[in-house]
């Protein structure tokens, strides 16, 4: 489903699937930043060849990730 951001004062949209589009939202309001922010973030940081959906994805599953192994098992 196509999205849209805003980056640096220009519209934009990308193709994220429901599921990552909410883990992405709750990792913005968890780190009390706009939607927006976060993804001018994630595109200024990701490599050229990397699409901002994908780089967007990859965000998600890295944050994560990275929370899931600093939980201690049961």
């Amino acid at each position: 489903m196509k999205r849209s951001l805003t980056l640096a004062g220009h519209r934009t949209s990308v193709s994220l699937e429901d599921e990552f589009w909410v883990a992405f939202r709750e990792i913005a309001l968890a780190r009390e930043v706009p939607v927006n922010t976060l993804a001018a973030e994630i595109d200024a940081a990701r490599d050229t060849e990397t699409g901002l959906a994908t780089a967007i994805r990859l965000f998600v599953l890295r944050h994560y990730r990275a929370a899931a192994s600093s939980t201690p098992v049961a």
